[in-house]
């Protein structure tokens, strides 16, 4: 029975690692090779993040959790090495995260602002900032560690097991600063995201005068454009799309927060209370355990923040098919409708918050951003703009 636990959870580390592996390169690539995606600094930061994760901490992982490598034996200089590698990488995939949400929400409520003062600069100096704070959290961790030339197995060369003697006081830093800050930026952030998309998609319905007063045939195209929208979308379809959309909003917000909490809950909630507390554990499998569900946060990322949007499912799709040579097929023609149920969160919460800080921008587009409109739905205000 051992042998066959053994196993399995060998397979399931080397599935996650692999999903790692090939998810946070492929939406790396397909970011760095499309101009129009390098907008998203931080995803692909996050990318290259959980990548060197999956390079370097998910194999150490794996050789300490299982008995065959107990044989494995590390100099202090070698643990040291390792456990700071864990701690940054960690440390640099949640404030990253963190950013990322708070990004959004500026991006989603202060569309123009965003675009003000969201400057490669400051994109630069975000990135320094995450490195500089993940790697001071990390020094703080090998303070106090026994000199010399010893050796300790690699079962015991993690955070619990570590030798230093300042252990309890950086778990519990640790845990303020890497997790506990994080989970509250992240939770108010997308709250008050939702609450303002749900506002502004309540004041975006169109009331009934509206549809039933009758217009003056013009020949103009904003009286064309008029006549076609409202003969394509009609009052009675407008309002379940309308809480379709709000249902799919709360779904995706929780996702995205129940994703992070159950990844990184019970890994922090391990290390605090097994720092507070004076007892001891016997074995390391409590602590491979909480480890590998935080690891499993490097695979899950790519397609939390990366292929959900729809913008780089496109853009993916459109890499594979010239590395394929193969002709633009039918199939990934999006109609209207499937555009409107594929849009990710982001984009859902861009098209309800239009009419908060740029309703003169929205009011009076040109005549070819008229017929986008038509396709679309509304226009995003910031968004990095998709190839027809």
């Amino acid at each position: 029975q051992s042998i066959a636990q053994e196993v399995v959870g060998l397979f399931c580390m080397v599935l996650l690692t692999l999903i790692a592996l090939v998810a946070n390169t492929v939406v790396m690539v397909v970011i760095l090779k499309t101009p129009l995606l390098r907008k998203f600094i931080f995803v692909c930061h996050l990318c290259v993040v959980d990548l060197l994760s999956a390079i370097f901490l998910m194999p150490m992982g794996i050789i300490s959790s299982f008995s065959c490598f107990n044989r494995v034996i590390y100099s202090i200089a070698e643990c040291q090495a390792l456990i700071f590698l864990n701690i940054c990488f960690i440390s640099a995939s949640i404030l990253t995260i963190s950013i990322i949400s708070v990004e959004r929400y500026y991006y989603i409520v202060h569309p123009m602002r965003y675009e003000v003062k969201m400057t490669i600069r400051l994109a630069v100096a975000g990135v320094i900032f995450i490195w500089v704070k993940s790697v001071l959290i990390t020094v703080l961790a090998l303070v106090d560690w026994p000199q010399g030339n010893g050796a300790t197995s690699a079962s015991r060369c993690t955070v619990y097991w570590s030798p230093g003697a300042n252990k309890k006081a950086f778990v519990i830093l640790f845990s303020i600063v890497c997790f506990i800050l994080p989970t509250i930026i992240i939770f108010a952030v997308y709250c008050s995201i939702y609450r303002v998309a749900r506002m502004a998609s309540l004041q975006r319905v169109p009331t009934p005068a509206q549809t039933v007063v009758p217009r003056y045939r013009s020949d103009s195209i904003a009286s064309q454009m008029t006549i076609i929208t409202t003969r394509i979308l009609p009052l009675p379809r407008l309002i379940p799309e309308r809480f379709l959309g709000s249902n799919k909003t709360i779904l995706t917000l929780i996702l995205i927060v129940g994703q992070f909490l159950c990844c990184w809950l019970p890994f922090f909630a391990f290390h605090l209370h097994s720092s507070v507390t004076t007892g001891s554990v016997s074995s390391g499998h409590g602590e491979m355990v909480v480890t590998w569900i935080a690891y499993s946060s490097f695979a899950i990322n790519p397609f939390f923040y990366g292929l959900l949007n729809r913008q780089i499912r496109d853009e993916l799709a459109r890499l594979r098919r010239i590395c394929l040579n193969r002709p633009l097929g039918q199939e990934i023609c999006l109609s209207i409708s499937e555009a409107s149920v594929q849009e990710n969160f982001l984009q859902f919460l861009q098209r309800a918050t239009c009419t908060l800080e740029t309703c003169a921008s929205c009011t009076s587009p040109s005549p070819r951003n008229r017929l986008d409109q038509t396709k679309v739905g509304f226009p995003i205000p910031g968004q990095v703009p998709e190839e027809s």
